[in-house]
């Protein structure tokens, strides 16, 4: 029998992944409130996955150069804003962004769409790129393990593959008894979401909340901005608390 499913990105699809950034910035340097804290949190992400494809760290995330990683993306995403950091500042600014992702909370309408999936038949689960206790440290932070079982929780570290890779996607299907036609992810990423999820042969659903613009020439099958929108998708034109 057919298995319509609906899998998400966790970091900044789940909840805001600038907010812990932002508390870190203001922490460590006390960055003035007309700080570019979006385009900052860009830049951070950029770097972050660029220093994590050269290393293979989300796949294999070897603890020495995760840290060695984890500052550079400080040091070099602030750089470019006119900020130069130390070695001894990024290693304060991490420790205080990594104290920030425990006080996370997801998304408004995020908890009543995943509910509202799971309740229509669909099978809902998450898919994230990181190490397997970090990433699953904001999942209970937000207390998503309540709504999403174990074995529906996919995250590369613990994998050794990683998005984009479509072989990531594959496997997923493989385990849950779905198939990539029936499937559909949500996330924000351009490289690892939307990339990754059309290479597999997925339904990708753009959670551009940030206003980003496109990376390549591919096309997701759809572009939102607010979970309102992913819920008219299902028909679920009213996201209860």
């Amino acid at each position: 029998m057919n298995k319509q499913a609906v899998f998400f990105d966790v970091d900044d699809t789940l909840y805001d992944h600038l907010s812990p950034l932002r508390s870190a910035l203001v922490e460590v340097l006390g960055l003035p409130e007309d700080f570019p804290y979006e385009r900052a949190y860009y830049l951070f992400r950029y770097y972050s996955d660029l220093l994590s494809d050269e290393e293979g760290l989300s796949a294999v995330p070897d603890q020495a150069k995760m840290e060695r990683m984890r500052k550079r993306r400080f040091m070099l995403s602030l750089a470019e804003l006119g900020v130069e950091v130390t070695e001894e500042q990024a290693g304060r600014l991490q420790s205080a962004y990594l104290k920030g992702q425990f006080g996370i909370k997801p998304f408004e309408g995020a908890v009543p769409l995943i509910r509202g999936l799971s309740e229509a038949g669909y099978v809902v689960g998450l898919i994230t790129n990181g190490p397997r206790e970090h990433q699953m440290s904001k999942i209970l932070a937000m207390e998503i393990e309540k709504l999403v079982p174990d074995s529906h929780i996919f995250i590369s570290g613990a994998l050794g593959v990683a998005k984009p890779d479509p072989r990531l996607f594959t496997h997923v299907n493989a385990i849950t008894g779905t198939r990539a036609e029936e499937c559909h992810y949500i996330g924000d990423s351009w490289r690892n979401d939307v990339v990754g999820s059309l290479g597999a042969g997925w339904t990708s659903i753009w959670f551009n909340h940030r206003g980003a613009k496109p990376e390549s020439d591919h096309t997701p099958h759809h572009i939102v901005s607010t979970y309102e929108e992913i819920g008219r998708l299902y028909g679920m034109n009213k996201l209860d608390k």
